[in-house]
């Protein structure tokens, strides 16, 4: 592969591609299964390659760009991209499964199996991590993959790919795998590739997937941005609330499911000072707080954090360690700010009150809601899905975290004895 490849090498590519993704369908679990296994070893004995290609990528980002954090890779990272490879090729096999079984009337026998998607191709920035999950679970689901990454990740794209093909090649499996040029030419014959690409699946900023979903002729399954709230409701456990909102936007800030605004009854504002203290002297956290929110902080919050919120202040997904706070009258209000500013991804009442709390759950539309609990959940691991896709803000095929499951379609089999209309 060269970063010089024409649309019509693109296509080529993909057509090469839909070939290896029919001959995956034939093969037998144990065999996917193997090639995973092979590429977890080659990601722990090849470590140093990675890391120097990723030190590449590094050194042509500023430290202190939020996406700093996603595009770096270290020995940890790598040791749990290893496991992770190894615990997909553990898990039971999402093919062949029978959804539905049953006679008809007439005497046929009507069922209904999963069976891959095919080819699925993602577009992503900068996380390398997600060239490796996204290879293991298409893979383990009988797809074909093509990733499109941003320039940012270009070297460690390219190193991860060298041990996609090679572990594939070492495992006697098809070349299942095609990365495209980093350069944005690349992606819009991959968005217009009907009839040989099946979906294409969008991981990273807002711009991104509005820009996939605009320009796709290909069906897109979209992983939207991560805007997530908690609200503290009149009656809560404000020990819980403060661990909560802590552990939602500190516990990694660049990541999608992290808290931005914080949504307080206004019973609750005295105990504000309380709830964000950890944030405040351990976390260094900016908050921009609406008027109420700011009196209760004045003085009791770090003053060179501490800002006056604005309409902007709203509906920001700030993946950095920032937030915005806002004071409610009551559970209403919160779930029209939600309806409002939110990107229907994560959301969490704390809350005591379980009347509040199965309103949220009912009325809140996102991906996931939480009662009592961090967003900070919304994963596909910490879903026992294995590895993630990514999250889906859609409705329509997959919603949430996607694993395995999610890759899949099904197909209708019928048997019968001769029976015609």
């Amino acid at each position: 592969m060269t970063d010089t490849q024409t649309p019509t090498d693109i296509r080529g590519e993909l057509q090469h591609l839909r070939a290896a993704a029919a001959l995956l369908n034939r093969l037998s679990p144990d065999r996917l299964n193997a090639c995973l296994c092979r590429l977890a070893d080659l990601a722990e004995s090849e470590m140093e390659d990675l890391l120097a290609a990723n030190r590449a990528d590094l050194s042509r980002m500023d430290s202190n760009n939020p996406k700093y954090d996603r595009l770096l890779l270290n020995e940890d990272r790598l040791r749990a991209i290893a496991a992770d490879l190894r615990r997909v090729a553990g898990l039971p096999s999402p093919l062949g499964r029978t959804l539905e079984d049953r006679i008809l009337a007439n005497g046929l026998q009507l069922s209904r199996v999963s069976v891959p998607i095919g080819v699925v191709g993602i577009v992503f920035e900068s996380r390398p991590n997600v060239t490796f999950d996204v290879f293991a679970l298409n893979l383990k689901a009988g797809n074909a993959t093509v990733l499109k990454g941003s320039r940012d990740a270009a070297d460690s794209n390219r190193a991860i790919k060298k041990l996609i093909d090679r572990a594939l090649a070492d495992t006697d499996l098809p070349p299942a795998c095609y990365l495209a040029p980093a350069e944005r030419g690349a992606l819009q014959p991959i968005l217009t590739a009907d009839g040989l690409v099946d979906v294409i699946i969008p991981r990273g900023s807002q711009g991104l997937i509005d820009h996939v979903r605009a320009n796709a002729t290909v069906p897109v399954i979209e992983t939207g941005a991560g805007i997530c709230h908690t609200y503290v409701d009149a009656p809560a456990n404000l020990d819980w609330a403060k661990d909560i909102i802590t552990n939602a936007k500190a516990r990694r800030v660049s990541v999608c499911n992290a808290l931005d605004c914080l949504l307080l009854h206004q019973a609750q504002l005295g105990k504000l000072p309380f709830l964000l203290e950890p944030l405040g002297s351990t976390h260094r956290c900016e908050v921009y707080a609406d008027s109420d929110a700011y009196a209760a902080l004045e003085g009791q919050y770090p003053a060179d954090l501490l800002k006056h919120a604005n309409e902007d202040s709203f509906g920001t997904e700030f993946l950095r360690m920032a937030m915005s706070v806002k004071v409610v009258e009551g559970i209403e209000e919160a779930i029209a700010h939600v309806a409002r500013y939110g990107s229907r991804h994560s959301e969490s009442i704390v809350s005591d009150d379980e009347v509040n709390q199965e309103r949220y759950l009912r009325e809140v539309d996102a991906a996931v809601v939480y009662v009592n609990s961090s967003t900070a959940f919304t994963d596909g691991g910490q879903f026992e899905l294995g590895a993630e896709i990514g999250i889906s803000t859609q409705k329509l095929h997959a919603r949430g975290p996607m694993g395995l499951e999610a890759l899949t379609s099904y197909k209708w089999l019928v048997r019968g004895g001769g029976q015609v209309r």
